[in-house]
């Protein structure tokens, strides 16, 4: 079982910033990838980035440029750095890990408990 908790979402004006992090913890998994989703009400989750295990990115058209994915394998830990915040970003955030069983080479997703993110003046 792995369990990811985020953090660092919050209310930020237009043209700020905000860095999310998302830490997975448990035993006997594999990282492969890590990556941010995005929901508002009424629409479906969309991915925001995805970092690989080699350290490969991903972004949506959308956050090109202004958001970074990154990632602390010690850490089993991805970071999302936003910069120049518009009220198009506004959504909670969900952290999610794609990851394979030691023991049975299984491969499993997990998904974390989501962060809102509002960008407003």
């Amino acid at each position: 079982q792995v369990q990811l908790v985020e953090s660092g979402g919050g209310l930020v004006q237009p043209g700020g910033s905000l860095r999310l992090s998302c830490a997975a913890s448990g035993s006997g998994f594999s990282i492969n990838a890590m990556g941010w989703y995005r929901q508002v009400p009424g629409k479906q989750r969309e991915l925001v980035a995805r970092i690989s295990s080699d350290g490969s990115t991903i972004y949506a058209d959308s956050v090109k440029g202004r958001f970074t994915i990154s990632r602390d394998n010690a850490k089993n830990t991805v970071y999302l750095q936003m910069i120049s915040l518009n009220a198009e970003d506004t959504a909670v955030y969900f952290c999610k890990a794609i990851v394979t069983a030691d023991d049975s080479k299984r491969g499993y997703q997990y998904w974390g408990q989501g962060t809102q993110v509002t960008v407003s003046s």
